[in-house]
């Protein structure tokens, strides 16, 4: 049966010494990663001067990252600890769906925290009566539907794919691309729309990034103090390193020309 089939990871490496300091590394890295958002999500929640759109949506973006991580992280650390590299059609389905749809959230929640510095510094005085919690709440529910929107045909397509070939993945986590290529058929259509919908998630949301952030510039660059200057560009300063580094790594693993 199609259910019983399953797929071999071979992982990040074969020495088990490697294995083990892995492991141990990704233990560390991953209780730092719920640590350090459980305690945004904690602070921005109880404390009352936190209560703003943009700690609104630190908060979001906080848990998407547990929920992110943990797509594949509990599973790497589980095939690390017991050697065992095999997981089940379903579980790859799963967690393919998993980790592109909760990845492209990410994305388009970027998006919105870019458009969000935007109001605050460019129009400042409209900005309680744009960004008000209704509209920051519709924002967050259009970042998860409108993910879930372009994710499903591609995921939907792929499930109905036949694999009748080699199982095994060179991988630590079921990768869409070495996915399809184990199926037995054609997967030329697939692989378009995955690559037009990345075309529409990556490049798009960093135009409206691009967009935000360069009217932010103009703006600072207008206020004549530079004390005040300093202060603006400080509620965006991580953000933009966040951008840079987050888009920067997507685009060379996902939209790079072939070798």
């Amino acid at each position: 049966m199609l259910s019983d089939l399953e797929f071999v990871l071979l992982g990040l490496t074969d020495s088990r010494h490697l294995e083990i300091i892995l492991f141990l590394f990704l233990v560390i890295a991953y209780f730092l990663i719920l640590l350090g958002n459980i305690t945004v999500i904690s602070i921005t929640s109880v404390n009352h001067f936190l209560q703003t759109p943009m700690y609104y949506f630190l908060r979001n973006f906080a848990l998407l990252e547990i929920i992110f991580t943990s797509t594949f992280i509990p599973s790497t650390l589980y095939s690390l600890l017991t050697e065992r590299k095999m997981i089940s059609l379903p579980g790859c389905f799963l967690q393919m769906l998993l980790f592109f749809y909760l990845g492209t959230c990410t994305f388009f929640h970027v998006a919105t925290m870019s458009f969000d510095r935007y109001i605050a510094i460019c129009r400042p005085l409209h900005y309680t009566t744009i960004m008000n919690n209704r509209f920051c709440l519709q924002l967050v529910l259009l970042c998860w539907t409108v993910s879930f929107l372009l994710m499903f045909p591609p995921t939907i397509m792929i499930v109905q794919l036949p694999f009748c070939g080699p199982n095994v993945m060179n991988h630590f986590y079921c990768d869409t691309s070495l996915l399809l290529q184990l199926s037995c058929t054609d997967t030329g259509f697939i692989e378009g729309l995955m690559l037009i919908i990345l075309i529409i998630i990556i490049p798009g949301t960093l135009m409206i990034t691009a967009v935000s952030y360069g009217c932010i510039i103009i703006t600072i660059l207008h206020i004549p103090s530079s004390t005040g200057r300093r202060k603006a560009f400080s509620t965006c300063s991580a953000h933009l390193m966040v951008v840079m580094i987050f888009y920067s790594t997507c685009i060379y693993r996902y939209i790079r020309p072939a070798q």
